[in-house]
């Protein structure tokens, strides 16, 4: 199923699965619990996907594409790779700001350990920042603008692993703190470490 397949009902579903998610972790995720949030029958959900897992997976995806399409209309090749760079978190950060919930499927306890094909949506949404993040990269260290004193690849780790980090942090911070200003300032502080001096 691609987003551009599903319905209006089934995006409910996964954002409502999401919900459930940030507050109740993986084991609270239940067709029954779905059902209270979204004041419908456990059937009506079962019309439109046919298990847990598929709602879980359907919100990977969604997450996955949702990505992949918002790089592909910010990110050009006619700026620099410092103004692409910050255009690709601030569109992350935005994003997430406005569905918090979201994040929370990613980080929530236990979901890794629930299906080798919930494993790899995950791999995908990391994949599908690689794809636009490693370019950039790459492009501003051939361009001089980023340090070539480490490999593109393990530039990308680190910017990776230090997101991750942030968003880990608001996720176990109940969303309490400014997001989009503490991405600003994570965007900020990782250019000043990949510049060339």
């Amino acid at each position: 199923m691609t987003t551009k397949s599903m319905t209006n009902r089934q995006i409910e579903i996964i954002e409502a699965a999401g919900k459930i998610l940030s507050t109740a972790g993986v084991g609270g995720l239940t067709i029954k619990n779905l059902s209270k949030e979204m004041k419908f029958s456990e059937s009506a959900i079962y019309r439109h996907f046919k298990s847990k897992e598929d709602i879980v997976l359907a919100l990977l995806d969604y997450l996955a594409e949702n990505m992949n399409f918002r790089y592909s209309k910010v990110i050009k090749e006619e700026l620099s790779a410092e103004e692409n760079f910050k255009i690709l978190f601030k569109s992350q950060f935005a994003f997430f700001a406005e569905h918090p919930h979201f994040i929370a499927s990613v980080f929530s306890d236990g979901l890794m350990e629930e299906s080798k094909r919930i494993n790899e949506a995950i791999l995908k949404i990391m994949m599908t920042k690689m794809k636009f993040l490693l370019p950039i990269i790459m492009t501003g260290q051939q361009r001089g603008e980023f340090t070539n004193e480490i490999t593109a690849e393990e530039m990308v780790n680190v910017i990776m692993g230090a997101m991750r980090l942030q968003m880990f942090k608001w996720r176990v911070g109940n969303f309490k703190f400014d997001i989009v200003r503490a991405g600003d300032n994570l965007i900020h502080t990782l250019l000043t470490l990949i510049r060339t001096k």
